[in-house]
């Protein structure tokens, strides 16, 4: 019996082994770290790290006992919280969505800023824990009440559960706000990657909310903004970046908006939308709407391929304005209030900044722009991470910390 038990962790050691080598071989095999990002080993560190997470994750769906996001997710909320002794930090639940409230101890006469916080992760990935280090520095750093929102998520939530849930949330903040002590008239609605997706379609779609305390600004950190055109100059130059590769974007595209996989490359080409839908948008999208400069890694403009009708049917959920909130309307987005918007460099989504950028400062709403030349998608929550922290991380909390107090 011992020998059994011996030779059973034996091979369970020789296995978990050849996954680590299979996760790390793959990740220099199918990953590029540019040569502008200022601390290259720490990102082939996190790399290294994500594929073996995802790794396992597969594994144990092959095996049926859990989806790579779950177990990718259950590994991540693994890491302790940390505490700050200058904010208070409540576990609630508006509704049945649970929130975590952020409010600063020291004492004030006036009220203070409100911040909404959607976290990202591709809607598959993140948490309420992920984020837990941005959200209590960005209340201490800024002075601000903010509420976190742990809405639920894919591949067990589907498209518009996520938004739902945010949209929900929002509003029980919204008509709190003397319970909390904030300011009506400096509410913030703020998300990184697809949380910042939902910042912006929330706040679309509360430009018109008489009922409401209105909506004072938004900050979109290297938001996810568009499901359209996937042939952009990030998209070519910064396909195989980590912590954000197109193959793990349309995974978790596929995975919120129920489409099937099998359309990647038909997607990729542009295939999925007609010439008609291409003409209408090229407005907003058209690589001309970007500057030159983000042109210089390798980018060649790519004609969209003919459409091909069965991916269209199934796709077209991607013109939805709560998916693709970069085509919204002329009428909607030109009054919306200001907006912060930061870009990385090195970032798939980098494009979907820039040209929501530009479609605000063209109708005469107030952007304030900052762009991380060493930056790359998640990078901030490498926030406060000890060693693996990034210089960038923290550039990215004062801009926002600074845009908040000059509301």
């Amino acid at each position: 019996m011992v020998l059994l038990v011996l030779v059973f962790l034996a091979a369970a050691g020789v296995f978990s082994l050849g996954v680590g080598l299979w996760a790390v071989c793959s990740h220099f095999i199918t990953t590029d770290i540019p040569a502008g990002i200022g601390h290259p080993v720490k990102l082939r560190f996190l790399g290294c790290i994500f594929q073996l997470l995802v790794t396992w994750g597969i594994i144990f769906e092959k095996l049926r006992i859990c989806s790579v996001p779950q177990f990718v997710s259950f590994v991540h909320d693994l890491q302790p919280l940390k505490k700050d002794p200058d904010v208070m930090v409540k576990d609630l639940h508006f509704g049945t969505i649970p929130v975590k409230l952020y409010q600063p101890k020291a004492p004030s006469c006036t009220l203070k800023p409100g911040v909404v916080f959607y976290h990202g992760g591709g809607a598959t990935l993140g948490s309420l824990k992920t984020h837990h280090r941005v959200c209590l520095r960005l209340s201490k750093d800024s002075g601000s009440v903010v509420v976190a929102v742990g809405y639920r998520k894919s591949p067990k939530y589907k498209f518009p559960v996520m938004l739902r849930d945010c949209i929900v949330a929002t509003i029980h903040f919204l008509q709190s706000l003397d319970a909390y002590g904030v300011d009506p008239t400096r509410v913030v609605v703020c998300g990184d990657s697809v949380g910042g997706g939902v910042a912006t379609v929330i706040c679309q779609m509360f430009a018109s909310c008489p009922d409401l305390p209105r909506i004072r600004a938004q900050i979109l950190i290297y938001a996810a903004l568009q499901g359209l055109d996937f042939q952009s100059p990030s998209y070519q130059q910064n396909r195989n970046v980590p912590l954000l590769t197109w193959s793990f974007a349309f995974y978790c595209l596929c995975s919120y908006l129920d489409i099937n996989p099998s359309w990647q490359s038909t997607i990729k080409k542009g295939a999925h939308l007609p010439p008609d839908v291409w003409e209408k948008y090229r407005k907003w999208l058209g690589s001309e709407n970007i500057p030159e400069r983000f042109k210089k890694r390798g980018y060649q403009p790519v004609v969209p391929a003919p459409v091909n009708e069965a991916a269209f049917l199934e796709t077209s959920v991607l013109l939805d304005p709560t998916c693709s909130p970069l085509i919204t309307g002329d009428d909607v987005v030109s009054r919306l209030p200001e907006a912060c918007i930061v870009s990385c460099e090195y970032d798939l989504l980098r494009d979907h900044s820039l040209l929501y950028k530009k479609r605000l400062e063209d109708l005469g709403v107030p952007v304030t722009w900052h762009h991380m030349e060493d930056g790359f998608h998640g990078v901030l929550n490498t926030l406060d991470l000890g060693c693996l922290h990034f210089p960038c991380s923290a550039n990215i909390l004062n801009a926002m910390t600074q845009f908040i107090k000059g509301l």
